[in-house]
């Protein structure tokens, strides 16, 4: 019998922990977030203590299926990661660094809001091995600020990207949307000039979408008209590359060298284990010639998660049919997209099974022709791409 063509090793691995805390649900927001008065004996309030016992207990028995792997990045995310404790993050990442073997140049993510609250821990976060911080500025427009429901201001905002410089965060990536309820071209265009003036390696700034199951969906605000977002976004792209940042997948910029390694891992379809409430996950591993690739979801609700035995709340193994439209979702989101290679290696399944909807997006005008990389007329028109694939 001839010996397995296809590669032995596995993707990049990555760790996400989801911190499910918030002291508002903002109107946009379809994330699992939950109310929290943080440190108080309220009924909704999120024990930090036994959320912390609980993630850890989560994450010993995920590092069972990924033993003699090395870990590539962390990202706290949320909710609000920034609510917890230094201490408490750094109790979390000393057991990451315990258990399993991380790589030299590790990214660990923290999302952060820039209220006072969350600023006064900043430079703790870093002390316990924090990297990188993402800002949550959203806008530098008080009303607009209002209008979605944050809990800072303008003012606020500044103080905190300032001082996360000053305390020798290397590494920053500030959160910005744009078609806000109210918006003009000119504000739009002046919260993004505010942003890029920081001179940060990192930015996310994409348009703010309604989504299910948020009140902006039950009571849709005044948003720009078609004609205001694509100005926006069209002159908004020019300043982003004035100011020396590359756009490198559909939301995010960043300076050379500075992109975000965790998001990276994603969207190049690689493996990452998922703890907290409502977490998901994604690893992979060989069984004899064939991967298996296998889909981890745990229980929603932070309550039910921290009482639960196992919190576990589905699983589901990816099949053939399934994964090359996964695959091409996520991989032709970057604009370079990723090598050929790639395919095989992170799905386990040969190149051969895509090649005729390949050929046929090439022929169409909508992939490059070398890379697995959208056109510049695919990546414009991606779900038409992306229909050659399902």
């Amino acid at each position: 019998m001839l010996p397995p063509t296809y590669p032995s090793t596995l993707p990049p691995l990555s760790l996400y922990i989801h911190i499910p805390w918030c002291v508002r649900k903002c109107p946009y927001c379809d994330f699992n977030s939950h109310l929290a008065d943080v440190g108080s004996a309220d009924s909704e309030s999120i024990p930090e203590k036994a959320y912390i016992n609980a993630l850890l207990e989560d994450l010993r028995k995920e590092l069972v299926a990924v033993r003699g792997r090395a870990l590539h990045s962390i990202f706290f995310g949320g909710g609000t990661p920034s609510l917890m404790s230094a201490a408490g993050i750094g109790e979390i990442i000393n057991f990451v660094k315990a258990n399993i073997q991380c790589e030299d140049d590790m990214e660990v993510t923290l999302e952060a809001n820039p209220g006072t609250f969350e600023q006064a821990k900043f430079a703790g976060f870093l002390e316990q091995g924090v990297n990188r911080l993402s800002i949550g500025v959203q806008s530098f427009d008080d009303a607009c600020l209002q209008a979605l429901g944050r809990i800072h201001n303008a003012s606020q905002a500044k103080i905190a990207i300032r001082k996360a410089q000053q305390l020798g965060y290397g590494r920053i990536n500030l959160d910005l949307m744009h078609g806000l309820p109210g918006q003009s071209l000119e504000t739009g265009l002046a919260d993004l000039e505010q942003a890029l003036a920081f001179g940060t390696d990192h930015l996310s700034w994409y348009q703010l979408t309604i989504e299910p199951n948020t009140e902006f969906h039950s009571r849709p605000p005044n948003l720009p008209n078609e004609d205001i977002l694509f100005d926006i976004q069209d002159q908004g792209q020019s300043l982003i590359a004035a100011a020396g940042l590359s756009q490198y997948e559909i939301s995010a910029y960043s300076t050379v060298g500075n992109q975000a390694r965790h998001n990276l891992n994603y969207w190049g379809f690689g493996d990452y284990i998922g703890v907290g409430a409502g977490a998901h996950g994604k690893v992979s591993h060989w069984l004899g010639d064939n991967m298996v690739i296998e889909r981890r979801v745990k229980l929603r609700q932070p309550k039910a998660y921290m009482k639960a035995i196992s919190p576990l709340a589905s699983s589901h193994c990816v099949t053939p049919g399934e994964l090359q439209l996964e695959f091409f979702m996520n991989a032709l989101r970057l604009q370079q997209g990723v090598g050929t290679e790639c395919y095989t290696a992170h799905t386990g399944q040969p190149l051969s099974s895509v090649e005729a909807a390949i050929f046929a997006a090439r022929k169409a005008g909508l992939m490059e022709q070398h890379r697995l990389q959208a056109s510049p007329l695919g990546w414009r028109f991606l779900n038409d791409l992306l229909a050659y694939f399902e």
